[in-house]
């Protein structure tokens, strides 16, 4: 059974990745993004309680999955239960690069215009990736990834997600 965790940054590539691995091993995927927030708007956040009863129902409902975000407070409770940590640890400009040719995402988004008028406010979360000091920083992911005992990848860059991608695709 395989059991893996993505986090990193927004841009960093953990949608891509997770859909890659979640096809070649025919695993549950998970995206926190959808569990995380509530139907509101402004967007809110979730209670974690709430959300961690919604992951534990995924986690309950298969054997073998892959969970991916950038909620650090939620990805370090599900890390007890993983057989892999991948840290999507890339750099700033290559975030921005990946977010500004993501296609649509029909799950976050009721259009591709919706989501392209979002794409500043993103940037700039994105850019804000290593001034922050919450779940979302550099620094929250690097403590999960130092504090993880299991197997554990970090990427720092879209030519290594690209390899692994493709490795998963091959096996």
């Amino acid at each position: 059974m395989t059991k893996i965790v993505i986090f990193g940054n927004s841009g960093s590539g953990k949608s891509t990745l997770a859909r890659s691995i979640s096809e070649s091993l025919e695993a549950g995927h998970l995206d926190l993004d959808t569990v995380a927030w509530l139907p509101s708007s402004p967007p809110q956040r979730m209670p974690i309680k709430e959300s961690m009863e919604n992951i534990t129902s995924f986690l309950n409902k298969n054997t073998q999955w892959v969970i991916e975000g950038c909620y650090a407070d939620l990805i370090s409770q599900v890390t007890p239960y993983a057989d892999e940590v991948i840290f999507l640890n890339l750099s700033t400009s290559e975030c921005i690069k990946n977010a500004k040719a993501r296609p649509w995402e029909p799950h976050k988004y009721e259009s591709k215009a919706a989501q392209d008028a979002n794409l500043n406010m993103l940037l700039d979360w994105i850019t804000d990736y290593d001034n922050r000091t919450d779940t979302f920083s550099r620094d929250s992911h690097q403590q999960v990834y130092d504090n993880f005992d299991g197997k554990k990848i970090m990427v720092t860059s879209n030519d290594e997600s690209k390899v692994l991608r493709n490795k998963t695709k091959s096996n």
